[in-house]
């Protein structure tokens, strides 16, 4: 597989690198197992002040770092910065937070004392994508270098020097060497790397197809794992909602890095009475937004991140308007093999078309018609994912009941649905298992050890109660 730096807007191999034998990676995995074993010896404090720097030095590094981002995938350059400042808010959080996290739990038995410690399991793999290069590995990292793991990052081969970057920032922030390291390898070592006994964990965020291939790896040999993949999120607008605002809001939604995000709003699921408004309002908001050099400050959405990405696209939409789909605003691509992709709208979506159940990782809104709120929900869950989803209205009460039955890993009233540092993140259904982010996200890779200590004194409590 190659692995390669591809500028999307301009069409320009920028570098290539070459892949990673297995000699040598299996000589990196060795590294870090023997890491492992030390790192987990260290205090919260050595970690917090480590992780600490690495948060200092991603502000620092923003503009270099944001200017990859957008030479290897097409983001624009000030949504690179945002994304930077969110891993080092990130870093700053679990600095903070994770000794409380980790704490050991008491628990009230027979035993004169019993708890729960939170103990690190090792190497954990992270298998990451293309779409978010920094954040997507930052959220493991950053709370499973706190736990005491040490983690191998098997990035996208598309972004080989956005993952360069961060491993550079993690052993100039004082991590060891080996606390993390970069592997530049195709997929085709995945399942070798899962498969060796000192890999105790495995986490991914992709595709379906690669969700299914990693866990099965996984499955057979007995590693736990977190699976964060495809997403066809609901946008709920119900009839008394502020339609301007959730129909700007839509936009922004759907747009969120040129719609390759697995939380941006797909699906706008609308009540019958304000279906045209909602269309005719949506379809100004994607009509404003800019296009152009990622590079450039005033750019709004960049190219999709490969051409191969809109040809794929393209052929969803056609196959969606083949099958009964109505175009409600032609954008697309200009020609076949090009990266950049204009907003569409595609109402009249219905069961049979891709529209209906496929994830579409571009900026296609998707619009379903509702005859009620119940409706909306019904549609809302009739789909293979369930990541996140938002609910417009102006019952607040009445939202947060929709909310509760909406099949998702997050439901957002009156709100554009976002990951943050202090809220659990995750799917269910094909959208994957587990969860990142909170203090869930830093219990995952951890082995969660019950400690039964019974008096010395009292020989007879060890004969109360058998297995």
């Amino acid at each position: 597989m190659a692995i390669e730096s591809f500028n999307p807007y301009t069409n320009r191999t920028l570098r290539r690198f070459r892949p990673f034998s297995w000699a040598k990676t299996e000589r990196i995995l060795s590294q870090t197992h023997r890491e492992a074993a030390r790192w987990r010896t260290s205090s919260f404090a050595e970690r917090a002040v480590c992780l600490q720097a690495a948060g200092r030095l991603l502000r620092e590094r923003q503009d270099e770092l944001a200017r990859l981002m957008a030479l290897e995938m097409g983001k624009p350059i000030n949504d690179g910065r945002a994304e930077v400042l969110k891993c080092a808010l990130t870093c700053d959080y679990y600095a903070e937070h994770a000794e409380e996290f980790l704490a050991d739990e008491l628990i009230k038995t027979e035993a004169r004392r019993s708890l729960i410690s939170h103990e690190p399991l090792g190497v954990v793999l992270a298998v990451m994508p293309w779409n978010f290069p920094f954040w997507q590995v930052v959220r493991f990292a950053a709370p499973a270098l706190m736990a005491g793991n040490v983690g191998l990052l098997k990035h996208a081969s598309n972004v080989p020097q956005c993952a360069l970057a961060l491993e550079k920032i993690f052993q100039d922030a004082g991590f060891p060497t080996n606390a993390f390291r970069t592997l530049l390898i195709g997929s085709d070592l995945v399942a070798k790397l899962i498969a060796d006994d000192r890999v105790r964990a495995v986490t991914l965020t992709g595709s379906e197809a690669a969700g299914a291939s990693v866990a099965a790896t996984a499955g057979a040999n007995i590693k736990k794992t977190v699976l964060e993949l495809g997403g066809s999120d609901a946008f709920i607008v119900l009839a008394d909602a502020d339609l301007e605002l959730a129909a700007k809001t839509a936009a922004q939604a759907r747009m969120i890095n040129a719609g390759q995000s697995c939380i941006a709003a797909k699906r706008f699921i609308v009540e019958k009475p304000i279906l045209k408004d909602f269309i005719s309002k949506l379809k100004t908001h994607l009509l404003a937004m800019r296009t152009g050099d990622p590079l450039e400050e005033t750019t709004q959405y960049g190219p999709l991140a490969r051409p191969d990405l809109a040809d794929d696209l393209t052929k969803q939409v056609e196959e969606s308007v083949k099958k009964g789909a109505r175009v409600e605003l032609y954008g697309g691509q200009s020609k076949p093999g090009t990266a950049l992709f204009r907003p569409v709208i595609l109402s009249n979506v219905k069961p049979g078309q891709p529209a209906y159940h496929e994830e579409f990782f571009g900026p296609i809104a998707l619009v379903l018609e509702a005859r009620n709120a119940d409706h909306a929900v019904q549609l809302a869950n009739d789909s293979p994912f369930g990541l996140g989803a938002a609910i417009w209205t102006r019952d607040v009460r009445r939202g947060e009941e929709l909310a509760r039955q909406v099949e998702a890993g997050a439901v957002f009233v009156n709100s554009l649905v976002k990951s943050s540092p202090e809220m659990p993140f995750g799917g269910v259904k094909k959208s994957g298992y587990g969860r990142e982010l909170s203090y869930l996200g830093i219990r995952e890779f951890v082995n969660q050890k019950s400690i039964w200590i019974a008096d010395e004194a009292a020989p007879s409590a060890h004969k109360t109660k058998i297995e």
